[in-house]
């Protein structure tokens, strides 16, 4: 396995590993509920620099030269510039200037926004791989804290980040929805 940043390249297998993530999120995230525009707004977005869901904010796996898994993160204090191309899509398309996304991430932490590993590689350490890879590139940035949100009923994601040291501190509201947002503090780099 290899892990390396994204490039524009890997926008179609970008878009569907995130739909599986995101599930019903990506509908609100495009504003679109037919399968293949959904696929092609996260491709579209994922192409582009300076939105949540963009190549520049994506790590990727790959076996064998095909992407595997990938993870997006950023920094929370970055949220809600990051949130601005899509909101402002979001507006245009429902002529709607009141709409807003639901904050995710806390501004101090560094934020774990979507994990998904290709059904077809799971079980294989892909996910944990993936996760400490950027706690690693957080850690290396000077970050203290890394978090995350995931369902409750998610047991198994629950079992994966309680292994690697989540703590679940608060439930948050995400489009209608029930997360606990779950937090870990990084060690200092070693100098």
């Amino acid at each position: 396995m290899y892990i390396r940043r994204a490039t524009p390249e890997d926008a179609e297998k970008a878009a569907v590993l995130t739909r599986l993530a995101i599930k019903e999120i990506a509908e609100e995230l495009t504003g679109e509920t037919d399968e293949e525009t959904i696929l092609a707004v996260l491709a579209d977005f994922f192409r582009k620099s300076g939105n949540r869901i963009s190549y520049e904010n994506t790590f990727v796996s790959e076996h064998n030269g095909e992407v595997s898994g990938l993870i997006i993160a950023y920094h929370g204090k970055d949220a809600k510039g990051l949130d601005e191309p899509i909101v402002e899509r979001l507006r245009r398309k429902m002529k709607d200037s009141s709409i807003t996304l639901d904050k995710e991430a806390e501004s101090d932490d560094f934020y774990l926004d979507t994990l998904c590993v290709d059904p077809h590689f799971q079980g294989k350490g892909i996910g944990s791989a993936l996760i400490q890879y950027v706690e690693e590139y957080a850690k290396e940035k000077g970050y203290p804290r890394v978090s995350l949100v995931v369902e409750d009923v998610n047991e198994g994601a629950n079992r994966l980040y309680n292994r690697l040291g989540y703590k679940k501190i608060k439930t948050i509201m995400i489009s209608g929805y029930e997360f606990g947002y779950m937090v870990k503090k990084l060690e200092e780099p070693l100098v």
